[in-house]
């Protein structure tokens, strides 16, 4: 019996001081560190974030406030290019023929929107396609806007276009300027009947003609595709250019966050986000394995398309969840992109018509009034890191420093709060939906210069540059008024949070502990004195 009661005693110790471990190693674990130090760096930071951004169609590019709006994305996120469809579509009027059948060219509304491009600072990453009507072979369009998208009726004409388009481009800016462009040849052709009527092999036809259109006029200029839906046809793109004596320069492809579907050219499927910890950022991934395991090593890997969900009316979009979501997926994908294109900047977007409501789970960094969303801000502040990365093992976070002294810390929290059961993202992100704690950041910053900083603190957050629950905070207007916008602005304007001064010793220690929320962003920014 004393046997048993002894067994039974040490069993009840071995359990107590295991149940101890496990509160421990749970304090341990929830207890998030960031660790850097200013002296010790990996290179160069990676800004391939901010390469690229997207734009609905080409004729939105001549709408005074897209203009404005992208000028002002320009300056505080520094975006480089720009790609959009619908370059070659009839309402950019680029192609007619006499009623002898001959070509006549008319790059009058591309010249506008390039113009433009170029006096901001920005580059196109031009996009050809769709078919213009009088060269089409069938009259499928697709949104509202009524892209064509079947072959072209004669491929010589087709690539004659591309030709006289490329030499009006190089007698315009110089072969120096459009030495730096891209070219990719069309939009998700492998989504049939939607973005392409033909077959693979036409697609690679098309692809052949505008390909060698282009490096006819220089050799330099860098083409590339097949820009597909869900990360499609890269092996196949490459080895039929590689059989087939075909140039390619760069691979460019698509990807969403979702778990169902490709194309809601209306807005009117109900999506999902994947719970799945490598979207996104597993295409990315595989993409470049495929590329690297090719006859093409050395390709770039452009990611022209990718978001969260790939339907124009999914509140996620305008959600304060998208802010963390972007930062989580560009850490993911490290150095395999050269670019990764955000689509898009604005909510003046109208593939499936105008819209009617101020906020509608647009696409858009910034609604249609020039608001910024919470995802506005990811690019905002991944703008203000500084041009050296710093060794850091925290997996949610980047640190930087600049030549001046600065340091720059970018942290956030992503969790993933959707609903297991029947809840799509049109059910719950257009909830208010308050965030929950997720404990606190410890920071400890080391090898600072010794002497004074301002510490600037900024956030975006539940209700902190938030401006879709300020919107609800509105009961959802259907219009905005003038003072309901200048709110709304003034509300959400990525200003900082908070500012404190920071004396640091000759230690060159900082280290403070800072609350966090589910899905969070928290930016620090050291700036020397």
């Amino acid at each position: 019996m004393k046997n048993n009661l002894a067994i039974v005693f040490i069993l009840i110790i071995l359990n107590n001081v295991n149940l101890f471990g496990q509160n421990s190693n749970t304090v341990k674990s929830d207890t998030r560190i960031i660790k850097v130090d200013f002296t010790k760096t990996t290179g160069k930071m990676n800004t391939m974030f901010k390469e690229c951004i997207g734009a609905g169609r080409a004729n939105e590019g001549l709408r005074a406030d897209w203009q404005q709006q992208l000028a002002m994305a320009k300056k505080e996120c520094d975006f480089k290019y720009i790609r959009m469809h619908g370059l070659l579509t009839d309402d950019m009027a680029v192609y007619r023929e006499d009623n002898k059948g001959n070509p006549e060219y008319n790059y009058q509304y591309i010249d506008a929107l390039f113009d433009f491009l170029i006096s901001i600072k920005m580059k196109p990453f031009v996009e050809l396609g769709f078919m213009p009507s009088a060269l089409a072979s069938g009259s499928q369009t697709i949104f509202w806007w009524k892209g064509n998208v079947t072959p072209p009726k004669d491929y010589n004409k087709w690539g004659d276009l591309i030709k006289n388009l490329t030499q009006h481009f190089t007698e315009r800016y110089g072969a120096e300027e459009v030495k730096t462009w891209y070219f990719e040849v069309w939009n998700e052709p492998n989504l049939t009947p939607g973005f392409w009527t033909g077959t693979q092999a036409e697609y690679f036809k098309l692809y052949e003609f505008a390909a060698k259109a282009v490096k006819s006029v220089n050799p330099a200029y860098k083409v590339g595709g097949p820009a597909t839906a869900g990360a499609a046809w890269v092996p196949e793109t490459i080895d039929f250019c590689a059989k087939n004596n075909v140039p390619i320069d760069f691979i460019s492809t698509h990807t969403y966050g979702v778990n169902q579907g490709y194309l809601d050219e209306y807005g009117s499927t109900g999506t999902v986000l994947s719970k799945d910890d490598s979207s996104i950022s597993g295409d990315v991934l595989n993409s470049r394995k495929q590329i690297s395991a090719s006859v093409k090593p050395n390709l770039e890997l452009h990611y022209t398309e990718w978001s969260s969900s790939y339907t124009p009316a999914d509140p996620i979009h305008d959600s304060y969840h998208s802010a963390a979501y972007i930062l989580q997926k560009l850490k993911q994908v490290g150095n395999a992109p050269n670019s990764m294109s955000y689509w898009v900047f604005t909510d003046i977007f109208e593939e499936p018509g105008p819209r009617f409501t101020p906020f509608h789970g647009g696409f858009g960094l910034l609604n249609t009034q020039g608001i910024k969303k919470p995802a506005y801000f990811s690019y905002a502040l991944m703008n203000k890191l500084g041009e050296t990365e710093l060794k850091n093992t925290d997996t949610s976070s980047w640190a930087t420093k600049n030549a001046k002294g600065d340091v720059q810390l970018l942290f956030w929290n992503f969790t993933y709060t959707l609903p297991e059961k029947d809840v799509n993202n049109q059910a719950y992100y257009i909830k208010d939906l308050p965030s929950k704690s997720k404990g606190e950041v410890k920071i400890e910053v080391e090898g600072l210069q010794k002497g004074k900083y301002n510490l600037e603190i900024y956030k975006v957050g539940y209700k902190v540059n938030d401006a879709y629950t300020d919107y609800l905070g509105m009961n959802k207007p259907n219009q905005l008024s003038l003072q309901q916008v200048n709110a709304l602005k003034k509300n959400n304007n990525g200003l900082p949070i908070a500012t404190e001064k920071v004396n640091i010793d000759a230690t060159g220690k900082y280290s403070r502990s800072y609350k966090i929320n589910e899905n969070d962003v928290v930016f620090f920014s050291f700036v020397k004195q």
